[in-house]
């Protein structure tokens, strides 16, 4: 018995209008907190450049040929993920055993998006907050700058408003619509933001500690996995967001090259949010902020957006007021890409099975998820947490497995290939098509179990 995919809906599947559109949603996907807060962050912690040097290589030999399988998944199956991990086989114990796949890879965006939308709200919140700093609202900034809990839900119910806006809208509409005006602007808000951060006193040295390696450090052995962990959340694997995308894309788009362009792009961001924040922690260290320990460790590493750059705008007057609203607006932007792509992937089952239509199942699921939420905001110190470890620590790198296990193994190599044909006909007369096929079967389980290795360590 096998499945027919094309009957879970009464309607034709909708695609992405544009490469462009694809390229800069999917990247947005990825993009987000990982990239601008994460990797900065973990740069910082890990001998900057020798760090920087270590990802971009992880980025390609991890990330890469996994973000393939996924994408090669979700257009295989033009469904979603439950029913694109059936897709792979005819075999009705492996379509049973693909439905479970696509049921706990689904359960990752889900318990992602229930914390990582409270963070969302901190930077609504900071984002305001900074806006009422300037026309002189203190005491509303003070609220809004504050961590309480009707502070959060507020923030959080923003987020999750503005998330529902945009994925109701559907493929074109919404997320296309939406994902090709605010990937732009991230990367305007970049420019602006390096350009003044490097006319501050300090920044040619967080510059120099950022992009220049020491090769002692090249080889360590924590920096390395930390390197090989950045680079697999990075780019969102095992994260279901590049799989539904996946199954938006036309068949005659090359799918290796829409892969490899989607790195290159959450790669930049993540290179220059190291141009921008590095310098700034420097900066911020010439105004008396303290950022490194005695032991040379990095303080508040989980907070440094929060406190670290904030206190290093307002040591600069208005303008750095002005930047501070500038900053929080990027990393908004950042978030919502990313949330966009969580939602989306419970909204595509419920509507792909039910045919509820995708209005009503965006404001239902949306507001299902923000119950959760507002449910760890009001049990933060014991739930958040929790909630973060179990999704990113547990979920994501378990999912990130079994799709790599199904794809590699399950999925039978001919039709890997002729998948990967269609729209790139010449695929297996590269070097990229010869060993792939051998190179997700093998190779990437085994990195994949470093990675959760590395996090239970």
């Amino acid at each position: 018995m096998t499945v027919d995919i094309s009957s879970t809906s009464s309607a034709p599947r909708e695609h992405f209008g544009s490469r462009l559109g694809f390229i800069l949603a999917a990247a947005g996907a990825a993009v987000g907190l990982g990239n601008i807060w994460g990797f900065p962050t973990q740069a910082a912690s890990n001998g900057g450049g020798a760090f920087l040097l270590v990802y971009l290589v992880m980025i390609f030999v991890v990330a890469f040929p996994m973000l393939v399988v996924e994408m090669g998944i979700g257009r295989h199956g033009q469904a979603n993920p439950v029913d694109s991990m059936k897709s792979v086989t005819q075999h009705p114990i492996g379509q049973h055993i693909g439905g479970l796949v696509g049921w706990i890879g689904l359960a990752v965006p889900c318990a992602v998006l229930a914390f990582y939308s409270i963070v969302g709200g901190w930077l609504i919140c900071f984002l305001l907050g900074a806006l009422a700093d300037i026309v002189g609202l203190q005491q509303v900034a003070e609220w809004l700058k504050g961590f309480s809990a009707e502070r959060n839900v507020f923030g959080t119910v923003l987020f999750y408003l503005f998330t529902v806006l945009i994925v109701q809208g559907g493929v074109k509409q919404g997320i296309e619509k939406w994902s090709t005006r605010l990937m732009p602007s991230l990367f305007v808000l970049f420019a602006l933001l390096f350009i003044y951060i490097m006319m501050q006193q300090g920044a040619v040295e967080g510059l120099k500690h950022y992009l220049i390696p020491d090769f002692e450090k090249v080889w360590d052995r924590k920096l390395i996995l930390a390197a090989m962990g950045q680079g697999f959340f990075s780019l969102t694997i095992g994260g279901c967001s590049m799989l539904i995308y996946g199954s938006y894309l036309s068949k005659k788009e090359n799918l290796p090259k829409m892969a490899m362009n989607v790195t290159l792009v959450d790669t930049s961001v993540a290179f220059i949010a190291g141009l921008v924040v590095m310098p700034a922690m420097f900066v911020a260290m010439q105004k008396g902020v303290q950022i490194y320990a005695d032991d040379g460790s990095l303080l508040s590493s989980d907070t440094l957006v929060f406190t670290v750059l904030p206190l290093m705008f307002e040591s600069l007057g208005l303008l750095g007021l002005i930047f501070s609203v500038v900053f929080f607006l990027l990393l908004t932007i950042a978030a919502l890409t990313s949330s966009i792509s969580m939602l989306e992937c419970p909204v595509a089952l419920v509507d792909e099975r039910f045919d509820t239509g995708r209005k009503k199942t965006s404001w239902v699921l949306g507001t299902l998820i923000a119950l959760f939420s507002i449910y760890i905001v009001f049990n933060f110190a014991d739930m958040f947490g929790l909630v973060a470890m179990v999704a990113t620590q547990y979920l994501q790198p378990i999912a990130a497995l079994l799709f790599c296990l199904f794809g590699g193994w399950v999925w039978s190599r001919a039709s890997k290939i002729k998948e990967l044909e269609q729209g790139c006909p010449d695929f297996q007369l590269g070097w990229f098509g010869k060993i792939w096929p051998l190179y997700v079967k093998f190779v990437c389980p085994i990195l994949v179990m470093t990675v959760i290795w590395a996090s239970f360590g």
